[in-house]
């Protein structure tokens, strides 16, 4: 099974578990999710990899009580800003 990404180009696991999280959070174009879902019904490693990265995000969430400096807090906010441009480019985000 492959996923094909916004510009119709095949995608391989390793982009499948690149976009996971973006994936979990519903922050992919409708088309480009079902293709992950359907990806992820097929493939046992990637759906392996998919319950982990699930796992860990709610493990985050449940851990992370404390307030982040604000120099880190802007030095991730400027990193997730990248990654999402990179992300937006090969995937269409919305």
């Amino acid at each position: 099974m492959s996923i094909h990404d916004a510009r119709g180009h095949e995608l391989d696991c390793s982009d499948v578990v690149e976009a996971v999280y973006l994936y979990i959070d519903g922050e992919l174009k409708a088309d480009v999710i079902e293709n992950i879902r359907s990806h992820l019904d097929d493939c046992s490693p990637c759906l392996r990899e998919y319950g982990i990265e699930q796992d860990v995000k709610a493990l985050i969430a449940r851990s992370c009580c404390e307030t982040a400096p604000d120099a880190l807090r802007a030095s991730i906010v400027a990193r997730l800003e990248t990654v999402r441009a990179e992300m937006t480019i090969k995937f269409g985000l919305d």
